[in-house]
């Protein structure tokens, strides 16, 4: 009724005009035929329009609506954090191994008319791979399901050109298992790699609790080297184990500007379920559950400056993982093999202790970090020589080893063209046992040398815009890294650490070719989004 009456009254206004000269005594009846035609046209228009605005009015009514009805879900939506990472890698690696090519290994007997060993294999000789090529892709989430609650994920897909399953001899030999899945190239599948909760703020304490598939891989200072602004992990990087596990954490103010911020946490995980067992079958499956348990301590953390102490204990260490493939269970009195590395046992404990300092100069940013291992074997040894237990000369190796490993490294900024040296140093000794089964190495893991790794590389922030996220920023990275061992066996804990020198007699009855040294050269591209 309203915008009728609006209606007929803009019309009077718009006839007032014409009525006044109607009256005008010059006015002509053919003038105010055509003048009212002309106002009768007006108004037509003038109710079409407000008919069109009506239209514009109800559709905007009927959408603010709408949102009105799905704010909430839309709300829901946007607490998701999206962000990815895509690689590209090439890699050339050349191997020299202890025995050259043509070589006789592998003790069978011996000879009852000379007493000379007979072999029953022959070296193979060095190694090389003239070119590898991998892609990797991640894809992380992040979501503030409460004020106190958030869900943090990761998938990843990592393979190799032309490839659906591992090359050879990548991860150190070892075939995919629960410590290396998503680390090592292996299929064109997307796998979880991180999953957890953390519930903060509990009972109004800096306290919080994280349960899930752990951020254990690429811990400090791994991310000088992959170009990353942030420490990526919890542990130090000689803790590089993707594994399933919950912590109980602490945060503290030590009320003195120059130390900043502290963090301590309790850290659990399992490196290996059993399954469900019979009370007394001899036949039993003989490996207990495989355990971490210890405390991971960011001492300061204050501006470029972060300190980090780590100790952890392994409980009932396995000799070797479950194995993705090949795997099959003891049972029926018969042997377990996985693919040729026998009978899967219980070796014992192990302890571990790290710590790591990174800090920032001006354009230098440095660190040094340093680890320290001890094995506590059971009846089935660690560290056994199995070239004198084939000669009847000894058991297992009972005794406890302890290890050490040195690591140190420097990277320098030249920000005016994005340009980023790098260089890296670590030592491992003859006992040193490193926890890095998901290393970003490739074959062999650095931090688990037993010798000398030396790491040089460049980074450049390729030149591609302006970023339109928070996350986005490309670059190449080009690296060399060269391995020289002292001692066999890298982090494998089963064998003796034979001298590669003093002990290749030991080595060419065992029919093992450890190798000597290596070198690898890799050019990788890499694209945050």
């Amino acid at each position: 009724m309203l915008k009728s009456l609006s209606i007929i009254a803009l019309a009077g206004t718009l006839a007032l005009p014409s009525l006044a000269l109607a009256g005008s005594s010059s006015a002509t009846q053919a003038e105010l035929e055509q003048r009212i035609e002309e106002l009768s046209r007006q108004l037509d228009e003038l109710k079409a329009e407000m008919a069109k605005q009506k239209e514009v009015v109800s559709e905007y009514v009927d959408t603010v609506d709408s949102l009105d009805e799905r704010s909430e879900s839309w709300d829901l939506a946007s607490r998701f954090e999206l962000s990815g990472e895509f690689r590209s890698r090439a890699d050339f690696y050349r191997a020299s191994n202890v025995f050259a090519a043509g070589t006789p290994l592998g003790m069978t007997g011996m000879d009852a008319t000379t007493g000379m060993p007979i072999f029953g294999g022959i070296s193979k000789g060095d190694q090389e791979n003239d070119t590898l090529f991998t892609n990797r892709l991640r894809l992380n989430m992040r979501v503030q399901a409460t004020e106190n609650l958030e869900f943090r994920g990761r998938l990843a897909m990592y393979k190799a050109w032309g490839m659906q399953s591992t090359p050879n001899d990548l991860a150190d030999g070892y075939p995919i298992f629960d410590g290396n899945t998503t680390r090592t190239p292996n299929d064109s599948a997307l796998y979880v790699d991180r999953a957890y909760i953390n519930w903060t703020e509990i009972g109004g304490l800096p306290i919080w609790f994280s349960i899930g598939r752990r951020p254990t891989t690429d811990g400090p200072p791994a991310h000088l080297r992959m170009n990353n602004d942030k420490r990526m992990a919890t542990p130090v990087a000689y803790m590089d184990y993707p594994f399933d596990g919950l912590t109980l954490g602490y945060a503290y103010d030590w009320g003195i500007e120059a130390l900043g911020e502290g963090r301590i946490r309790f850290c659990y995980g399992r490196g290996f379920e059993n399954g469900l067992l019979w009370d007394k079958d001899p036949n039993a499956f003989p490996v207990d559950d495989t355990d971490f348990a210890g405390f991971s301590w960011d001492v300061l953390d204050k501006g470029e400056r972060f300190l980090n102490l780590q100790l952890f204990r392994v409980y009932n260490l396995y000799n070797y993982p479950a194995f993705s493939s090949d795997f099959v269970r003891y049972g029926a009195g018969m042997p377990q093999e996985q693919g040729g590395y026998g009978e899967q046992k219980d070796l014992g404990q192990m302890y571990h202790a790290t710590g790591v300092y990174t800090a920032k100069t001006g354009q230098l940013n440095y660190f040094l970090a340093g680890g320290w291992s001890r094995t506590d074997p059971n009846g089935n040894g660690m560290f056994n020589d199995y070239a004198a237990m084939a000669m009847g000369q000894s058991g297992p190796n009972t005794g406890s080893e302890n290890g050490y490993s040195v690591y140190t490294g420097i990277r320098y900024d030249i920000d005016s063209i994005g340009l980023k040296l790098g260089a890296e140093y670590n030592h491992g000794s003859r006992y040193w046992v490193a926890f890095t089964p998901g290393h970003d190495d490739l074959y062999m893991s650095k931090l688990a040398t037993r010798g000398d790794a030396y790491e040089l590389y460049l980074i450049y922030d390729l030149p591609v815009g302006e970023a339109l996220s928070r996350y986005a920023k490309a670059f190449m990275r080009l690296g060399w890294q060269y391995y020289s061992y002292d001692y066999a066996g890298g982090s494998n804990y089963n064998f003796k650490p034979y001298d590669l020198d003093s002990d290749r007699e030991a080595l060419q009855m065992l029919g093992m070719n450890p190798v000597e040294s290596a070198n690898q050269v890799y050019l990788m591209l890499e694209a945050h989004f």
